[in-house]
């Protein structure tokens, strides 16, 4: 608290047993911070279905501010709140939007959010509050989690934790004897203390109301329950001396989980249970009834569900349906009635239906999902209940619960489906498959569901394919069954006539252009795919479609050399998700983004958007596979760190049969290999991945180093084959970045006239590309030729040129053998020393080359996933460390600034 009114903020997770004073922390930080602006919130777990419900809790009181977020971020959020109409919003986007939100009230005073019960709050709240969690720095905001031991607590991974232990013997004896009154025998206390394991409210609430022998004879018995089950039990055994009444307005209360004392009770009054009902239970200290009804611990609340029966909660259930407003609140009356229903009923299924449909429509997966579970178990008709499983099982897919998912396939696959349903149960079981593995497994059932789907429905047969295709080359040289070639081959032996005529779409452009390329090889297939690209950046399409897609595209512009089509549609990838704060599919985005800036020679910007990568994994506590940071440490020629970071996927990859990672960490090897002027080793490590043919653009990017490998290390007789295949993709494509390939692997095998005249043909091709790393090792490579042939002054021209180009690209590895090439020819030249610019962290460096640019701390932010003043924050630090005082100043240090910022 000290931190957050000194301005800098703060996250906690407090973890402990149930009942070991978690929450009683938590009050102690709401009551002790003066000063300080107090927001609260509290898991339920009747309500972790229910997206954003948690998220409602604490942002409500600050919805008059939403007007003062950017536009997104605002449409984002009030739609999540239920504050207004709209699509469904993207999560990540929402978790923006809080950032934001809990900044701007910070501005007026410090601001505390104390979260309780974490572990049951519903997915899309968790993410979003974890994400604000992460991404605090520089604002007067502090947020405590509080979760139980063993709980699913995943979204919170990560933060600063203070584990609640038990007291300490003597605090527990002193809270013992403060509760118990009259004598107590010496063997009883120390009975209850052992087994109480200082837990604070086991030892408040179960020696109440028993006498000492009870205490003594009623613990230790073989089949005792757990702590926070005896917990209950106490609980429970003081509900039982309470009237009928109570209760029942306790049930009540259970059963409405936000809390609304107008709700409880309109349901208590039509169960004819009135006012007075509530005195004995407060009496019992088991519940406040004021502006909100406040359970004395969750385990209370939990205590008065268990212990009543089935029909009375049905009945309490059915009193608060009527009492919510259909018009107001239409899903939790709809969760009500279901939870009221003891039997199947196709009205309450229709209506559950409906709450799906508005639930998905608020971007709430999870809600309706669970929706349509419930719906599929009231539904008496067994081919309307099949449909509404698969329906709930494609939800719940989406909602990230692929093994609910394969529950509800079964369901599904158990009852009466049409054919067209059926294939949809087999692309489901083949898209949870390849959500689960993104391995070898995946492609064989997806060839399966697309051939099935074929003369059923056309778009999504060949949108299907495509999938197949994708999960083909990912799984690469791993791949059982559903080959590349197989998927080629059937798309090529569908029959696409009639009413499924194919359209001119990029999608089925690219679908072809793959299979042709299968099956006929480069020289037929590289035209189709180039046309394929030329409809991918012409085509109107979706941002949904362009997310789908948009990544595929990318990799076959890489397959066929195309360089223009890489970074038009890699950037625009990036932007629509960026703008569509699609923070899942950002880091895929950024790295397609990053590849192209690498190998242009932009390290300033690529290294940013490593960053920005990075920023993102750790706001959402994803994973994904260190390609950036591999390709990163391979062009600095940092050989301990790539192969660690290569070594240490390596086993998950071939586990899961990503065989294409394997082919990215062969070339990756090689290339650092081949940098160090190490040829036999880069010649062992990239033979496998040049043998590829159907791992489309990293083949082709491996072949041309086993070639230089091969030449260089005395093996020139193992390049011919090789070589013939870079001449017919070169020819295929036709593109200078393929043709300069080309021509600097054929001077590399050749001698005399001829070896200059390629070496020169691959400079001159090269130069009209944006590939500016390619270029350099050409002008390296003349230049090293040059020097064998004793022409030491062209030599050092080339050489000169190399290393200058090498060292500004941040190819460090390929620099270094420069230096040592100039160096053989007479020439001095000095290593690289560290300066006060490298000090810039990879994201200040970001941040520094955005304020540059002309972006506000606003937009920087909303980039960054950080608060306005957070910015503010690091762009101090920024202008400390490069001896400048205004923005105006940035652009002159920038230069040298971002290419120094590279992570270590």
């Amino acid at each position: 608290m000290a931190s957050v009114r000194a301005g800098q903020s703060q996250a906690l997770l407090l973890r402990g047993e149930p009942g070991v004073g978690k929450t009683a922390l938590l009050d102690y930080v709401a009551t002790s911070a003066s000063g300080c602006r107090i927001a609260r919130a509290a898991g339920v777990e009747s309500e972790m279905e229910l997206a954003f419900a948690g998220l409602h809790q604490l942002c409500a009181p600050f919805s008059d501010r939403l007007e003062r977020l950017p536009a997104p971020q605002r449409d984002a959020l009030g739609t999540a709140l239920g504050l207004r109409a709209g699509d469904a919003p993207d999560r990540y986007l929402v978790a923006l939007a809080v950032l934001s939100l809990l900044s701007d009230v910070a501005e007026d005073r410090p601001l505390i959010c104390v979260i309780d019960d974490a572990q049951w709050l519903d997915r899309a709240s968790a993410q979003a509050l974890a994400f604000a969690a992460r991404r605090l720095e520089a604002e007067s905001v502090g947020m405590v989690f509080a979760v139980r031991d063993g709980a699913g607590d995943e979204e919170l991974t990560g933060l600063t934790e203070l584990v609640v232990g038990a007291l300490a013997d003597d605090a527990a004896r002193a809270l013992l004897d403060s509760v118990i009154t009259g004598p107590l025998d010496e063997r009883v206390r120390d009975r209850i203390l052992a087994e109480t394991r200082g837990n604070p409210l086991a030892l408040l609430e179960l020696p109440h109301g028993r006498a000492p022998a009870e205490l003594a004879g009623g613990f230790g018995l073989p089949d005792a329950a757990a702590l926070s089950g005896r917990i209950e039990e106490s609980f429970r055994r003081r509900l039982t001396a309470l009237p009928p009444d109570t209760r029942r307005l306790l049930l009540v209360a259970a059963a409405e989980p936000v809390g609304d004392p107008v709700l409880v009770w309109r349901a208590a009054g039509l169960l004819g249970v009135g006012a007075e009902a509530a005195l004995p239970a407060g009496v019992a200290g088991l519940v406040e009834f004021g502006g909100q009804v406040r359970f004395r611990h969750p385990l209370v609340r939990s205590a008065v569900y268990q212990a009543a029966s089935a029909g009375e909660r049905q009945s309490v259930h059915r009193a608060l349906a009527e009492a919510t407003d259909a018009d107001v609140d239409p899903d939790r009356r709809a969760w009500h009635r279901a939870q009221a229903t003891p039997g199947l009923d196709e009205e309450v299924a229709a209506e559950l239906e409906r709450s799906a449909g508005r639930a998905q429509a608020r971007g709430g997966l999870a809600a309706a999902a669970a929706f349509h579970e419930r719906a599929a178990g009231l539904t008496p008709d067994p081919a309307r209940r099949a449909r509404r499983a698969l329906a709930a099982a494609q939800s719940k897919l989406r909602a990230g619960a692929p093994e609910t998912a394969l529950n509800l396939l079964a369901m599904a696959r158990a009852g009466p489906l049409d054919e067209l349903d059926r294939a949809r149960t087999e692309l489901l079981q083949a898209q949870i498959t390849f959500a689960v593995t993104r391995g070898r497994d995946a492609p064989p059932l997806l060839l399966k569901a697309a051939k099935r789907l074929e003369p059923l429905d056309a778009t999504m047969a060949r949108e299907t394919y495509l999938d197949a295709f994708s999960a083909a080359l990912s799984a690469g040289r791993l791949v059982h069954g559903g080959s590349v070639r197989e998927v080629a081959d059937a798309v090529l032996a569908a029959d696409w006539g009639g009413s499924r005529r194919r359209s001119p779409r990029a999608g089925d452009l690219l679908m072809d252009g793959l299979a042709v390329l299968s099956t006929q090889g480069y020289s037929a297939g590289a035209p189709a795919l180039r046309r394929a690209l030329s409809a991918f950046r012409d085509e109107q399409m979706s941002d949904d479609e362009a997310l789908r897609w948009l990544w595929l595209g990318c990799r076959i512009a890489r397959a066929v050399s195309d360089d223009a089509s890489w970074d038009e549609l890699s950037e625009r990838q990036l932007r629509i998700a960026r703008q569509a704060g699609a923070l899942s599919l950002l880091p895929s985005a950024v790295n397609e983004r990053f590849g192209i800036q690498l190998v242009s020679g932009e390290l300033d910007a690529a290294t940013s958007l490593v960053a920005e990568a990075d920023a993102v994994l750790k706001a959402t506590g994803s994973r994904l596979s260190p390609h950036s940071a591999i390709w990163l440490a391979v062009w600095r020629g940092r050989e301990a760190e790539a192969l660690a970071l290569i070594e240490a996927q390596r086993k998950d990859v071939v586990r899961r049969g990503e065989g294409v990672w394997l082919t990215d960490a062969d070339w990756s090897t090689a290339v650092l290999y081949n940098g160090a002027g190490r040829y036999e080793e880069a010649l062992a490590a990239v033979e496998r991945a040049a043998e590829q043919p159907d791992e489309a653009e990293l083949s082709t990017w491996a072949v041309p180093e086993f070639i230089e490998a091969a030449a260089r290390s005395g093996h020139a007789e193992r390049a011919a084959a090789p070589l013939a295949r870079v001449s017919e993709t070169a020819r295929a494509c036709g593109t200078d970045w393929a043709l300069g390939v080309e021509a600097r692997t054929r001077a590399v095998l050749s001698e005399g006239d001829a070896a200059e005249r390629l070496h020169r043909e691959a400079i001159q091709r090269l130069g009209r590309t944006r590939i500016r790393v390619a270029l350099a090792r050409a002008h390296l490579l003349y230049g090293e030729w040059l020097r064998r042939q004793n022409r030491r002054v062209d030599a050092r021209d080339q050489l000169r040129t190399a290393h200058g180009m090498l060292r500004e690209i941040g190819a460090d590895g390929f620099a270094e053998r420069a230096r040592r090439e100039l160096q053989a020819t007479g020439e001095t030249v000095r290593k690289r020393t560290a300066g006060l610019l490298d000090e810039l962290t990879p994201q200040e460096a970001q941040i520094a080359r955005l304020a540059g640019e002309g972006s506000t701390n606003a937009e920087i932010g909303a980039t960054l996933f950080l608060s306005p003043r957070t910015v503010e924050w690091h762009l101090r630090k920024v202008f400390t460390k490069l001896g400048i005082s205004s923005r105006k100043e940035l652009r002159a240090a920038l230069p040298q600034a971002g290419r120094a910022a590279v992570p270590a």
